[in-house]
């Protein structure tokens, strides 16, 4: 692995930091930007598969699926590859904790192909498995608590 490689990783880690913080922090046009121009998406979870033709419907979806619910979304272990000039694919362990009614717990996996657009990294394709999830308690906290800001 060259140098550059090493460079490319880690501004792809960065990325992802950022799809996660803006995620559970609501900022929906920041999240956006995350996104190719062209992404598609999958999720499978406790729910039907969920398919996404566009970022805009990406993030439309969830801006108004999770309006008032409370997440937290950790991504964990990456095994990133940079495939040629400007392509790369990634798999993260993931783990994530959705406060929409009785919520859910759940632990997978992200599956992600990633390029660069004017010269940042983006996510192009995406798809979230799951190995299981326990269900929540609509007796489980939904206080926020305090929410930093990038000050």
């Amino acid at each position: 692995m060259k140098n550059s490689d090493l460079v490319e990783i880690e501004a792809i880690k960065q990325l992802k930091a950022r799809y996660f913080r803006f995620l559970d922090t609501k900022q929906w046009d920041e999240w956006r930007e995350v996104f190719s121009e062209d992404f598609t998406g999958e999720i499978h979870g406790p729910h039907p598969i969920i398919h996404f033709a566009s970022r805009d419907e990406m993030v439309e979806s969830n801006r108004k699926i999770l309006a008032e619910a409370n997440t937290v979304h950790h991504g964990h272990m990456p095994e990133i590859e940079i495939t040629g000039e400007g392509t790369a694919t990634g798999v993260w362990a993931m783990m994530d904790v959705v406060r929409l009614g009785a919520g859910f717990t759940g632990y997978g996996h992200y599956h992600e192909q990633y390029r660069k657009e004017a010269g940042e990294w983006r996510i192009a394709k995406m798809k979230i498995t799951r190995l299981f999830t326990e269900a929540g308690s609509e007796t489980a906290s939904n206080d926020p608590g305090v929410q930093g800001d990038d000050s």
